[in-house]
C-alpha cells in the first residue's frame, strides 16, 4: 500500500509480520477453557448422581485440589518466564490465579453451604476448632484483595508498582493453602507432599534470584540529563516550510546521551540578544546513535522556528539540553500501536516508526497523518518506502483541504468512520493510541477516540506550546510582582552563601552555585522534574520567603508569579530561602 492510497489492504495482509507473536487472546481463552472443564464435569457429575457416597466431600476435594494446582501455576510463570526467555506466558498469568481463586471460593461455599448447611455460627465454631481451617480461610481472605484487583483498571489505578507489591500477597496465600492441605490429609502425605516440594523450588528461586540482584554490582546507569553542544552537519528542505536539522558530537563518534523514540531536545537559543528554551521532538530514531535530527516548521508567527530557518547555517553549534519527554514507545509495551498525526506532529511518530522498522518489530504499526495540503506531506517518500518494505506498517494519508489538487488518497477531517476501517479491532484490542500534532486537533482527537469507547488512559498525546513572553507591565495587572522581586538586590557579602530550607521535608542545605533542583537532590529531597531547562514546568515550587535568580522562566505564566512559584530547575538563591518541598 502507498502512502498517497485510500485503499486498504485485504484482511489476510495485516498479521503479517505479526505471525510470530503468539495470540495472547488465544492463550488466555485456551487457559480458561482448560481450567474451566473440571468444574464442568464436576457440575455434570452431581447431576448424574457420580460424586460417590460422600458427594460434598467429593465436590470439595476437587474444587479445593484444582483451585491450588492454578494458583501454583500461577507462581510458576515468573521463573518459566526468566528460564526459557518466553515473555508471553505473563500474558494467563491473572488468568490463572483468578480461576484458582473462584474454584478456592467454590471450595469455602460448598463447605458452608451443603456441610455446615449455611449456618455462619457453626462455620466459624469450625474454623475456630480445626487448626487446618485456619490456614485454609486465611489464604481465602487473603486472596480477596488479589482477585478484586486483578484487571487492567485497578492496575492503572493503584500503579504499577504498588500493584506488584499487593500481589505478592499470593506467595502466603498459597503457602497457607498447602499447609492447609497437609494438616487436613490424616494418612497419605504424598500429593500434600509434592505440592510442598514444587512451591519450596519457586520459593528458593525467587530468594536467590533476590539474593543474585541485591549482590550483583549495580549497572553503570547512563546520564539521564546532558547538557552541551551539538554540531549542525546537515540541513534537509522536507517541504516549502519544514526542514530538517542533522546534529552529532563535535568531537565525532556516537551521540553523548542516549534518548528513546518520541523524545525531544530542548535548545537553548540566543535571539536578539535574549535567552529563548524551544522544544522539538527528535524525528530520528534511537538506533541511529551517530546523530539526531529535529524537523521544523516555519511558522509565520514563531519566534523559535523563524530564528533557526534564518540565521541556522551548517558547521553552527548549537547549546542543547539532553532528551526528555514521557511521550515515548519503545515496542515492548505492546504487540500493535496507532500512531495519529496532524502537521507537523509527524516528528514523534517518524521516529518510533524508523526506531521499530530499523529493528524488525514484528508487532502491528497504524500511522494516520492528517495535512492541510498535499504539498504539506512532510516524508511523503520515505513513508511509501517502509510501508513497501514493512507489510507490518500501514500508513493512513488525509487531506483535509486543497480540493483543486490531484490525490488518490483519502479527503477530510480523521473520523471514526476512517479509524474503524483502517484500523481493524480498534474498539475491541487494547494498546497505546499516540496523538501529536495541534492543540484543538488532539482535543477532538480525544474527544472521538474516547466517544467510539476506548479508555482514556490509553490515549497519549504531545505538543509544545511556548509560553508568551511576560512582561512586568502584564505581571502587575494580575497582581504578580514585577521580575526584579526574583532577582538579588545587592550581592551576598565575600564568604557568604545562600541556604534553603525545604519546609515540608524539614531539611536545610547550603545553596553554594546549585540551583534549587540540584540542592534537593543533594539533601533527599524530591522535587517532580523532566527537562531541566526550565521548559516544562514539571518542578515549579513555591518560594516561601527569600530571593531567586532564574536565567529561564519560559515555563511560569503571571498567574503562577503570582503564587510565588519558581522552577527549582532554574531557580539559583541569592538570598536564604525557604521552599514548599
Amino acid at each position: 500500500m502507498s502512502t498517497s492510497s485510500g485503499r486498504v489492504p485485504p484482511r489476510d495482509d495485516r498479521r503479517v509480520g505479526a505471525q510470530q507473536l503468539v495470540d495472547n487472546r488465544f492463550a488466555k481463552r485456551l487457559v480458561i477453557i482448560n481450567a474451566l472443564v473440571p468444574a464442568a464435569l464436576l457440575v455434570i457429575d452431581a447431576f448424574t448422581d457420580r460424586l460417590g457416597v460422600n458427594e460434598v466431600n467429593f465436590a470439595i476435594r476437587t474444587t479445593g485440589l484444582v483451585g491450588l494446582v492454578l494458583l501454583v501455576l500461577s507462581l510458576a510463570i515468573t521463573p518459566l518466564r526468566k528460564l526459557t526467555g518466553w515473555n508471553q506466558l505473563i500474558a494467563v498469568r491473572r488468568n490463572l490465579g483468578v480461576i484458582g481463586f473462584l474454584y478456592i471460593l467454590a471450595h469455602f461455599v460448598i463447605f458452608f453451604w451443603w456441610d455446615r448447611d449455611g449456618s455462619i455460627g457453626s462455620t466459624l465454631r469450625e474454623i475456630i476448632e480445626r487448626k487446618y481451617l485456619w490456614f485454609g480461610f486465611g489464604a481465602l481472605v487473603l486472596m480477596v484483595p488479589l482477585a478484586l484487583t486483578s484487571f487492567d483498571s485497578m492496575v492503572a489505578r493503584l500503579g504499577g508498582k504498588r500493584w506488584k507489591r499487593l500481589h505478592r500477597l499470593a506467595y502466603p496465600a498459597v503457602i497457607a493453602g498447602v499447609i492447609h492441605y497437609i494438616l487436613l490429609v490424616k494418612s497419605d502425605l504424598r500429593q500434600p507432599a509434592a505440592f510442598a516440594i514444587v512451591l519450596g523450588i519457586f520459593l528458593a528461586y525467587r530468594a536467590g534470584a533476590f539474593a543474585v540482584k541485591k549482590l550483583r554490582p549495580p549497572k553503570k546507569q547512563p546520564k539521564k540529563f546532558w547538557s552541551g553542544q551539538l554540531r549542525l552537519a546537515k540541513i534537509t528542505d522536507e517541504t516549502h516550510d519544514v526542514r530538517t536539522f542533522r546534529f552529532v558530537n563535535p568531537g565525532g563518534g556516537a551521540l553523548p546521551f542516549e534518548h528513546v523514540a518520541g523524545q525531544y531536545l530542548n535548545l537553548r537559543l540566543t535571539i536578539d540578544g535574549k535567552r529563548v528554551n524551544r522544544s522539538y521532538t527528535i524525528a530520528s530514531p534511537p538506533t541511529r546513535r551517530d546523530h539526531c535530527e529535529i524537523s521544523v516548521k516555519k511558522a509565520q508567527n514563531g519566534f523559535g522556528s523563524v530564528h533557526v530557518h534564518e540565521t541556522w547555517k551548517e558547521g553552527d553549534l548549537v547549546q542543547i539540553g539532553a532528551p526528555s519527554g514521557k511521550f515515548t514507545f519503545a515496542g515492548h509495551e505492546a504487540q500493535r500501536v496507532v500512531l495519529i498525526a496532524g502537521g507537523i506532529g509527524i516528528t514523534p511518530m517518524m521516529s518510533i516508526v524508523r526506531a521499530l522498522t530499523d529493528r524488525g518489530w514484528p508487532g502491528e504499526m497504524y500511522l494516520v497523518f492528517s495535512v492541510r495540503l498535499v504539498a504539506d506531506i512532510v516524508f511523503r517518500a520515505e513513508l511509501a518506502g517502509l510501508v513497501a518494505k514493512h507489510p507490518n506498517l500501514k500508513v493512513k494519508i488525509t487531506i483535509s483541504g486543497d480540493p483543486d489538487t490531484a490525490w488518490d488518497g483519502a479527503r477530510g477531517n480523521i473520523t471514526s468512520e476512517l479509524l474503524t476501517d483502517f484500523i481493524p479491532r480498534l474498539t475491541e484490542e487494547r494498546g497505546p493510541i499516540l496523538v501529536c500534532g495541534p492543540d484543538a486537533m488532539m482535543t477532538a482527537m480525544r474527544k472521538l477516540l474516547v466517544g467510539m469507547g476506548i479508555p482514556d488512559a490509553e490515549i497519549h498525546q504531545e505538543a509544545f506550546v511556548s509560553t508568551p513572553p511576560i512582561d512586568d507591565a502584564d505581571a502587575m495587572k494580575l497582581g504578580a510582582p514585577p521580575m526584579a522581586m526574583h532577582e538579588a538586590d545587592e550581592p551576598l557579602p565575600e564568604g557568604h552563601t545562600a541556604a534553603v530550607t525545604f519546609q515540608r521535608a524539614q531539611a536545610t542545605t547550603d545553596v553554594g552555585d546549585l540551583t534549587l533542583l540540584e540542592a534537593a537532590e543533594d539533601a533527599g529531597v524530591e522535587i517532580p522534574n523532566e527537562c531541566r531547562s526550565g521548559i516544562c514546568g514539571q518542578c515549579k515550587v513555591k518560594l516561601l520567603s527569600g530571593k531567586v535568580r532564574m536565567e529561564t522562566q519560559d515555563a511560569l505564566t503571571a498567574a503562577d508569579r503570582t503564587r510565588g512559584l519558581v522552577l527549582a530547575c532554574q531557580a539559583r538563591p541569592t538570598r536564604d530561602c525557604v521552599v514548599d518541598a
